[in-house]
């Protein structure tokens, strides 16, 4: 379980909620509410005041990056420090298989990770940089936009992807437009208000 304790972030209010395993959180508003900063700040990507206990340990008593591979943020513009996807990914020989599925699970080809990262389209990248999320398998899932730049057809594969790690009992953070894929995915949503000053945490029937 994922379990945030007034966190302060910016001109946000603090804010307390808990993700169980397994469970899917949608974290709506308007641009510029704060969802991105909620979570890099969960990420440890940025700073922020308040306490983050993943099963019960607190945040500040892993190493930074430890805490970075159990609780995986996804940017919904994808950064890049290779020409080509794959020196961004692992080269542990015992996770290409899992590579593999995962781009077939999305409809990718193993090929495209030779392809320089300038020739791909925004879906295609966007894809790659999940997959590159997914392939340690963090316990908790940071996914901003997700799908905010995939067609129908790869937006329904990346929800079903989403919708298998929530099945493998890890804990999703969504932060998405799309109210047709929360209302889909999210067992609970945040919502934030365009002046950022009354965040409201509802529950939602499972879907």
């Amino acid at each position: 379980m994922l379990r945030v304790e007034h966190l302060r972030i910016g001109s946000l209010p603090p804010l307390s909620f808990a993700v169980a395993d397994g469970e899917c959180l949608a974290i709506e508003g308007p641009s510029g509410s704060g969802k991105t900063r909620i979570l890099r700040a969960i990420a440890d990507l940025d700073p922020a005041e308040g306490q983050i206990f993943l099963d019960g340990t607190e945040r500040q008593e892993m190493r930074a990056t430890q805490w970075r591979q159990q609780a995986r943020y996804a940017a919904a513009e994808p950064g890049w420090w290779t020409d080509t996807p794959r020196g961004c990914l692992t080269s542990d020989p015992a996770m290409q298989p899992r590579i593999v599925r995962l781009l077939a699970a999305l409809n990718l080809n193993e090929d495209i990770l030779d392809r320089p990262v300038s020739l791909l389209s925004t879906g295609e990248r966007q894809r790659i940089a999940l997959v590159r999320a997914l392939i340690d398998e963090p316990k908790v899932l940071l996914l901003d936009e997700p799908t905010g730049a995939l067609d129908v057809g790869s937006t329904a594969l990346v929800e079903e992807l989403i919708r298998f790690q929530l099945l493998a009992g890890r804990c999703v953070l969504l932060a998405s437009h799309d109210g047709a894929l929360v209302g889909r995915l999210a067992h609970a949503r945040l919502q934030l208000a365009p002046s950022v000053r009354s965040p409201n945490t509802s529950r939602m029937p499972s879907p």
